[in-house]
């Protein structure tokens, strides 16, 4: 499992054609990151089940200039994203899991025909136009909610915005806890909303894609406190595995850091909370490629080289049953 792939993004705004197999989009992208993810890469890897993001990406000046500047365009933005993962369902190349008995029967599925499982997550909650639009969004499939992505009107995130929440962020998590279809993804929170957020809310909780703060001294990265905090909570945390999140000061262009970079985050938070709230959340394609992860990273199917590292036994949560618990424990 896989908490954590920008499909739909990649595909719609990066203009990536993830139905090819990983040789051959290769091939055909000359310019810019090497890709890491397609749908036959994740087949391939025996990917079950990954998280799928809804990501509207915010209109920035200097970085992001063609990005959406309003709350409608965020919506429209996420909306067809979503309408990509289902026409993806429609033909039979992923199958969308919304709850406990499709998730079964999905994996009952998986064992003969090796399609992969969607679960949406909406990265950055901008979409929502308003809070009670969230019982739209969770009508709709989505399950897992980052309110924040570098921050927006609801919440500080991990970049431009490390304050707090918002008002319309207070009536959002009173949203989240009247929903409990739902789950509360804490990756890209500013401490100080991370904060809050626990405090206004009591459901379920994740972190899909977050590395420890102790090696990357980064608003984007987990305190040991942030990390104890969503393991009280029941939650796992998906170690993310860009170089720069796993080394201090790693810069694109430099030697690629081991997969030790990586089992180093793992450890502690296993230290912190155990083996069993530790997964993977690659964040593959996110802004970063293959040359951009540790070596031997190349594609989904080298994450099975991490069980070499891990202390033994623990590989195959780490791999998966640690999420698959976790959804069981929560999913209507």
């Amino acid at each position: 499992m896989d908490a954590h792939l920008d499909l739909a993004h990649n595909v719609l705004d990066m203009g990536l054609d993830l139905t090819l197999p990983l040789v051959e989009l290769r091939r055909r992208r000359t310019e810019g990151d090497v890709p890491t993810v397609t749908l036959p890469a994740l087949e391939e890897a025996g990917a079950a089940l990954v998280f799928a993001t809804l990501f509207a990406s915010p209109y920035h000046p200097e970085h992001n200039p063609e990005g959406y500047r309003t709350p409608d365009e965020a919506h429209a933005w996420a909306l067809r994203q979503l309408e990509l993962y289902r026409r993806w369902a429609d033909e039979g190349r992923i199958r969308l899991v919304t709850d406990r008995a499709g998730l079964e029967a999905h994996l009952r599925a998986w064992e003969e025909d090796g399609v992969v499982g969607a679960i949406v997550l909406m990265e950055g909650a901008d979409p929502i136009r308003t809070p009670d639009e969230l019982n739209f969004w969770v009508d709709a499939g989505v399950r897992l909610v980052g309110p924040a992505w570098i921050g927006n009107r609801y919440a500080g995130g991990s970049w431009y915005g490390t304050g707090g929440l918002t008002e319309l962020g207070r009536e959002l998590m009173a949203a989240l806890q009247d929903e409990p279809r739902v789950a509360l993804d804490a990756s890209h929170l500013s401490e100080r909303s991370f904060w809050e957020a626990v405090e206004r809310y009591e459901g379920p909780m994740l972190a899909s894609h977050s590395n420890a703060r102790r090696y990357v001294d980064h608003e984007r990265h987990l305190t040991d406190a942030m990390i104890r905090a969503i393991g009280e909570r029941g939650g796992v945390i998906g170690t993310v595995f860009y170089n720069a999140f796993l080394q201090e000061g790693w810069k694109r262009g430099e030697p690629r850091p081991g997969l030790e970079a990586a089992r180093r985050h793992m450890a502690h938070v296993a230290d912190l909370i155990g083996w069993d709230r530790v997964g993977i959340g690659s964040d593959f394609d996110g802004g970063f490629g293959a040359r951009e992860l540790p070596e031997p990273l190349d594609r989904p199917a080298d994450l099975r080289r991490l069980e070499d590292l891990l202390p033994a036994g623990v590989f195959p949560g780490v791999l998966g049953e640690n999420w698959l618990r976790w959804l069981r424990s929560w999913l209507p």
